[in-house]
């Protein structure tokens, strides 16, 4: 952005990546994903469809820009330009429609009886072939502008079409992976091949039956067809069998087929790569990669450009001086493509040097911030590189005799390298670091006599740093495992014991020339490779009879502190109004709870403490009645004597009330 308009212009000439950024033609994008590309036969437009929302856009090659721009009603599949220019175009949509267009805009639009999938244009008789989600192809005339006796195919469905431009024809691919051939002239099947059976050789791997999703013809006798496993067959129309069948390798379908005659190549793309390969024996030329998925592939007539429709709003333009001259529109490209060379280029920073604003306090140049012979940047200034220099001559006028010490310092370390190094061992499972250690000076000797590669080490290894920092992961040698699963660990471990004691030992004194005690050959070493099963077989013996023991002694010790302890009572507190009859009834309720809810409801059921019934309406009502604690019980009862009680002295008294008035009657 800071840089001068001569700096840029001198760049330009030295860039290679500025140079191949070149706009060739205005906005040539879509809004967000493009379908299909053509070239129309004068070459001077180029069109395209995509979303969103539906569209069609056509750029002049002459002008370097669009020309014009039409919204459609629904998503293009596939379209044809049937004139020389834009006057006369053919869009096939989603919605089985079929919409004619002509230099002024939107002209008429039909219908077909079922979604079609792909069209060609018969140009003697301008007869419209469709084919789609049908046994039937469809044909429209329009010089009488209705539609004609349909062609029966034995297909269920047909993905693809195309018309032989020189003898015209009419070959389509079915989902069975068949192609048909018909003569538009007699309305006849003339030819069948099974391409699913040819695409299946000894070198590929296909799942599924393959069917045809793309098919191109090359003259009179040549015909390609890509299947949607991702081979591509090339046939010779006298022949039942494809001359060669390239794969792929990424089980995509085949999106596009182009022929380049010049050096006799076929351009196949599918939706990831985009591969170039001679047609006679097979072997790749180029493959091209982008960065999007791939819809379809346009090869400029009589060039070296490739325009590409993508899974992104940018629709690519390829320029492959090999495959041709640059189309007379885009003249000037041939002459950019000669002035680049493999030379490596300067950057744009080879002139400016970074330097922090420590760096300028260091050189005495501070007082330079805010000052034009700085720009900043991130956290800190570009400066002119002579500048710098000069700046550090000045201040550093030192710096051959820095250099030299430097270079004297890196000789002693080299020399010292060759030395006998103490080993720092990490502060946890240092056993197992000294043990990685010599199995690494182990692995490294036969590696250079075998000449094969080092295998990592878990010391230098991130993922397991905290295996030998954390004291959590301190590796316990007295546990059953440890001692089964590694009976010789204990011969093993004795001999680096005394080498971690004889390096803790050096370490401690600090005596760095003292070689290390390593290498020492022992006749516990030749033995045990002799007799290494026998050895293994008695240790793991050992091993079980002192677990044995181990476990005795703590069954004993168990026993004896069993014995020494003495159980106390203990107590529980009731709460009020409750009484403690047994500790069934806690775990009567754990069983209860444990229970669904449908086996409570029917237990519940029983004790009558629920009561369920049907409504008019034809649902369930269900009554439930509290269970009562026995405090209330007794309570209940209580109230039911005293009532009792109550009714006894009033039929009492009101016994002896007539009694008394019968005496008084009597007197």
């Amino acid at each position: 952005q800071w840089l001068s308009d001569r700096k840029k212009r001198a760049l330009q000439k030295k860039d290679v990546d500025i140079r191949r950024r070149i706009e060739l033609i205005q906005d040539f994008e879509m809004p967000t994903v493009s379908t299909k590309i053509k070239v129309s036969r004068d070459g001077q437009y180029v069109m395209a469809v995509g979303t969103y929302k539906p569209r069609v856009r056509c750029f002049d090659t002459y002008q370097l820009s669009q020309k014009f721009e039409r919204c459609l009603d629904s998503e293009v599949v596939t379209f044809e330009i049937l004139s020389d220019d834009y006057s006369k175009i053919v869009f096939l949509q989603c919605g089985r429609f079929v919409e004619f267009h002509s230099q002024h805009g939107h002209y008429y639009k039909t219908r077909i009886p079922k979604f079609g999938r792909d069209f060609s244009y018969h140009y003697p008789s301008c007869d419209l072939y469709f084919v789609g989600a049908s046994s039937e192809v469809y044909r429209l005339n329009l010089e009488q502008g209705r539609f004609l006796n349909s062609l029966q195919t034995e297909a269920s469905e047909s993905n693809v079409c195309d018309i032989n431009p020189v003898h015209f024809l009419f070959a389509m691919g079915t989902a069975e992976g068949k192609v048909e051939c018909w003569d538009p002239r007699t309305r006849n099947r003339v030819g069948l091949l099974d391409c699913a059976l040819s695409s299946v050789t000894a070198d590929t791997e296909i799942e599924g039956l393959p069917s045809i999703s793309a098919l191109k013809f090359d003259g009179a006798l040549n015909m390609a067809v890509g299947t949607s496993t991702g081979q591509v067959l090339l046939y010779d129309l006298r022949s039942s069998n494809p001359l060669i069948v390239k794969d792929h390798h990424y089980g995509l379908p085949i999106k596009s087929i182009q022929f380049q005659h010049q050096l006799d190549l076929i351009i196949s793309a599918d939706s990831r790569i985009i591969k170039m390969w001679n047609k006679d024996t097979g072997k790749i030329f180029t493959s091209m990669e982008p960065e999007h998925d791939i819809n379809d592939v346009c090869l400029y007539p009589n060039s070296g450009m490739l325009m590409t429709a993508n899974e992104a709003p940018k629709m690519n333009i390829y320029y492959i001086p090999v495959l041709g001259p640059a189309p007379k529109w885009c003249s000037f490209l041939d002459n950019l493509t000669e002035e680049l060379e493999e030379n490596p280029e300067s950057t744009v920073y080879d002139d400016y040097k970074f330097v922090t604003r420590k760096d300028l306090e260091n050189l005495g140049l501070a007082h330079l911030i805010g000052s034009s012979l700085l720009r900043a940047y991130m956290h800190g200034f570009f400066m002119d590189i002579r500048l710098y220099h000069k700046a550090k001559m000045m201040a550093n006028p030192f710096a051959y005799e820095e250099y030299r010490r430097e270079k004297i310092r890196q000789k002693i370390e080299e020399t010292r390298a060759q030395r006998v190094q103490l080993k720092k061992l990490p502060k946890v499972n240092k056993e197992l670091a000294l043990k990685l250690i010599e199995e690494e000076g182990e692995e490294q000797q036969f590696s250079k006599k075998r000449k094969q590669k080092n295998l990592p080490n878990l010391l230098k290894d991130d993922r397991f740093k905290v295996m030998f920092e954390n004291p959590d992961f301190q590796v316990d040698e007295q546990s059953e495992e440890f001692r089964l699963l590694n009976p010789l660990v204990s011969k093993i471990s004795e001999k680096r014991k005394r080498k971690l004691k004889i390096l803790e030992e050096l370490e401690a004194q600090g005596e760095e020339e003292e070689e290390e005690p390593e290498g020492k050959a022992s006749d516990a070493e030749s033995s045990e490779s002799s007799d290494d099963e026998k050895g293994w077989v008695e240790e793991v013996r050992k091993q079980r009879k002192l677990l044995r023991q181990e476990e005795k002694l703590k069954r004993q010790e168990r026993l004896k502190e069993d014995q020494q302890t003495l159980l106390k009572p203990q107590f529980f507190e009731i709460k009020e109004g409750e009484e403690f009859r047994s500790f069934k009834d806690s775990a009567k309720k754990q069983k209860l709870m444990k229970k669904t809810l449908e086996d409570r409801l029917k237990l519940e059921e029983k004790l009558g403490t629920l009561n369920v019934s049907d409504t008019t309406v034809g649902s369930k009502q269900a009554t439930f009645k509290l269970k009562k604690s026995e405090q209330q019980k007794k309570q209940q009862e209580a109230e039911k004597l005293h009532r009792q009680e109550r009714k006894t002295l009033r039929r009492s008294a009101s016994h002896l009330k007539s009694r008394r008035g019968r005496g008084r009657l009597f007197h």
